[in-house]
């Protein structure tokens, strides 16, 4: 496994490696490896013949009173879990790498209206600063493919829509959300959570599975599964953001022609701002009644 931290030795090595014939599979991280993470990883090894993962934790996409400061870096154990998966390439930037020009003189990439709906009401500018670190690392490591999560649906929707308006040659797969026994969405800041309240966390996917179910029953009123799912969430203890349904393929608001779905929910629970969702595919459902 190969560690680099600068852009040029990092180039030079993808570049041998292309010499030979083989693509590039590419995984970004903030670090603080969890399985749902090393899924991807492996995801990234079927489609690749090399892979490269990055380490970096974005100061960009911290607004106010985030966690940037406490954000987990555990970068000995992540670098381990990263030596069993036979990972080719780690890629370990600073600062200074990444925006050499200072955070403030950075150039920014913004996908409009994808990036200030749903967590982006809550967020504001946290889309700006992923979509800027996501371009910047795509035109350094220049994949072939880029493997990302669905638990944050709304970034990987928007990643697609940069690629595909910047035309950028690089394929961008979305793999399943992996969860705990109980349900809960894996993530690193599900360490915020005492325990009393990692008992409640699971209700978050719950709701929205009830959500699901209510849709596939032919409900049609998304504006009462919406407002339902968010009152459920605010009666098991969660502050929610929104409770939403949305068209899979851009997040607009459901027509009543929409068959690919998908709900989406963002909630505070103590210190911990937890995000999940579940799709939703009521076509299927309209072929077995036929």
């Amino acid at each position: 496994m190969i560690v680099e931290h600068e852009v040029a030795p990092l180039r030079e090595t993808i570049l041998m490696r292309r010499s030979r014939g083989e693509s590039v599979a590419f995984v970004p991280t903030m670090g603080n490896l969890h399985a749902g993470h090393l899924d991807l990883v492996r995801v990234a090894g079927e489609r690749g013949d090399s892979v490269v993962v990055s380490i970096y934790v974005n100061p960009l996409q911290f607004g106010e009173n985030e966690d940037l400061d406490s954000y987990p870096r555990t970068l000995e154990a992540d670098s381990a879990a990263l030596g069993d998966l036979d990972v080719d390439i780690i890629f370990l930037p600073d600062d200074r790498t990444m925006y050499p020009a200072g955070l403030e003189e950075q150039t920014k990439v913004m996908v409009p209206e994808l990036s200030e709906t749903l967590c982006g009401r809550f967020r504001p500018g946290h889309f700006v600063g992923v979509t800027t670190v996501v371009n910047r690392l795509f035109n350094i490591v220049q994949p072939d493919i880029a493997v990302f999560g669905k638990k944050d649906y709304q970034q990987l929707t928007i990643i697609r829509r940069m690629v595909r308006d910047l035309a950028m040659p690089v394929g961008v797969v979305g793999v399943d959300t992996i969860r705990e026994a109980d349900g809960l969405a894996m993530s690193s800041r599900n360490r915020y959570l005492t325990p009393k309240q990692r008992a409640v966390a699971p209700g978050l996917h719950k709701t929205l599975r009830e959500a699901r179910d209510a849709l596939r029953r032919n409900e049609t009123d998304t504006v009462g599964v919406e407002a339902q799912g968010y009152r459920k969430l605010s009666d098991l203890g969660f502050s929610p953001d929104y409770f939403s349904v949305r068209r899979q393929s851009d997040l607009a608001a459901p027509g009543p022609e929409d068959e690919s779905l998908v709900i989406l929910a963002a909630a505070r629970l103590g210190q911990a701002r937890l995000i999940d969702n579940v799709e939703v595919e009521l076509g299927r459902r309209k072929e077995a009644m036929n």
